[in-house]
């Protein structure tokens, strides 16, 4: 399908018929987007619960694009930033301006969030600049904005890195252990519900977790509706591999993994007004993001794992989901190597790079620990499928002790096995992964001392019990696993 070309609008908060979208560019003329794709909550979309708390913030979200006689319906991606300007301010204030401040959202709509990085920046400076005009009936500089916007996404074309603004380094800072069981969880297609107070952080950080599985932000066109499956209806099962190119690896052991299929959803920011297909029985799964603490009150109705972005935490609601998301001791030890290696590096100043400008510890570091991590976790899966289809026959992986993939937490994957992504996955992708990526963990191996006195000083790092001797348990513990 051609691309799209992106699409602005102005979205205004009038004082007595609340947000509404004010002007249309790069439309065609005599059309009405938001009639002809049925956008009536793009206006709250854009314009997020709090955004008049902050002098600038930002919003994502999906839309869905309705079909024409020429494409099919598919979904699409809006960013807006939204800003105020004290009324008085105005060079010519309107009749109809009758609160002291106007609050205004300038929106990008686009079919590839792959170039959010790229638009935001363009998008942040022009939305200063028009309202710095304190005349908004001017819109030139908003009408050359979306008349450049085809060349910069074209200019970002083949472009291999994630042009985001994301913060994995952030994601890992505040969330330390628990960024592993968020990221395995979220693989599980459980309903996820984050939460913040800044609407920019909230959907930066579902970004960030949705973006550790290659490619899946290139692939998201059924994420706005969950009756969207046009992924699997087109998937081919890959038949060559050409193992220098990570691409063609990545595609051959089966990535992305499709969290958004039919019967799922992905809303950045989704709005009180959308919280009716939250609660339809058509929605399976979902990730979204709220600014509203009403939801915190309805959790357990719209949540099987809460994400606070305020206070850094990640509870599930469910029980079953509780117990598959305890991590397994390769696992502690491998997200334990991750967060110190970010801690080592931080800088305050700079949360986004190593303070030593190294390799360790960047954003790119992290991306392909997350890789690896997923390649070895399918390579263990598909050997266990294997060996089990194949109990009869002898095991001509000599090398290969046990079940490689009981060290992803044997809860998990059996958990992980009953998704629908796992579905997809497994029916497109060859029995013998395990041949092409070594099945086993990055950090494989049994329970070690390192590993005892981690889980005490977790254990005891809120405790009252601080006149214990870390020291004397760990021996004790030690020798009790040596017998």
């Amino acid at each position: 399908m051609a691309a799209l070309d992106p699409l602005v609008c102005v979205v205004d908060f009038h004082h007595a018929r609340g947000p509404e979208v004010e002007i249309w560019l790069g439309a065609e003329e005599g059309s009405d987007p938001t009639t002809e794709n049925d956008w009536g909550l793009l206006p709250f979309m854009a314009l997020s619960d709090g955004a008049h708390a902050s002098i600038e913030d930002y919003s994502y979200f999906t839309l869905r694009r309705a079909a024409t006689s020429t494409h099919p319906a598919t979904s699409l991606f809006g960013i807006s930033c939204t800003r105020q300007l004290d009324a008085n301010q105005l060079i010519d204030r309107p009749a109809d301006v009758t609160r002291s401040t106007v609050q205004k959202a300038v929106v990008v709509i686009t079919d590839r969030p792959q170039c959010f990085g790229a638009i935001k920046a363009q998008l942040g400076v022009v939305t200063a600049a028009w309202f710095a005009q304190k005349d908004f009936t001017d819109i030139e500089i908003l009408q050359r904005f979306q008349e450049s916007l085809p060349q910069l996404l074209k200019n970002q074309e083949g472009q291999t890195g994630q042009d985001f603004g994301l913060s994995l380094r952030e994601l890992i800072h505040d969330f330390k252990w628990q960024t592993l069981v968020l990221f395995k969880c979220a693989l599980l297609q459980p309903k996820v519900l984050f939460f913040g107070s800044h609407c920019e952080r909230l959907c930066m950080m579902q970004f960030a977790v949705i973006s550790l599985i290659p490619s899946l932000i290139r692939h998201l066109q059924d994420s706005a509706d969950p009756k969207f499956n046009s992924y699997e209806d087109k998937l081919v099962m890959p038949t060559s591999l050409k193992s220098s190119n990570r691409a063609s690896l990545l595609a051959y052991m089966g990535l992305p993994l499709q969290l958004f299929g039919k019967g799922s959803l992905f809303g950045p920011y989704t709005p009180l007004q959308q919280l009716d297909i939250l609660a339809d029985q058509d929605t399976k799964s979902y990730i979204v993001g709220s600014t509203n603490s009403l939801l915190l009150q309805q959790r357990d109705r719209y949540s099987d794992i809460l994400i606070n972005l305020d206070d850094h935490t990640v509870s599930a609601t469910s029980s079953s989901l509780r117990q598959a998301s305890i991590l397994s001791t390769p696992d502690r030890r491998w997200i334990d190597f991750l967060t110190q290696t970010v801690q080592d590096t931080w800088d305050e100043a700079n949360p986004s790079r190593p303070k030593d400008h190294g390799f360790a510890g960047s954003e790119e570091f992290i991306r392909m620990q997350f890789e690896e991590y997923l390649l070895a976790m399918l390579a263990s899966v598909k050997y266990k499928l294997y060996m089990e289809n194949n109990a009869n026959k002898d095991n001509f992986l000599t090398d290969v002790d046990g079940d490689p993939a009981s060290e992803f937490s044997n809860d998990w994957v059996h958990a992980w096995m009953q998704t629908e992504n796992f579905r997809i996955w497994n029916k497109n992708t060859d029995s013998h992964l395990f041949d092409i990526v070594d099945p086993k963990h990055p950090c494989s191996g049994g329970l070690s001392i390192e590993d005892v006195q981690r889980r005490l000083a977790h254990l005891f790092a809120n405790s009252t019990f601080q006149t214990i001797s870390l020291g004397v348990c760990v021996l004790i513990l030690a020798w009790r696993l040596g017998k």
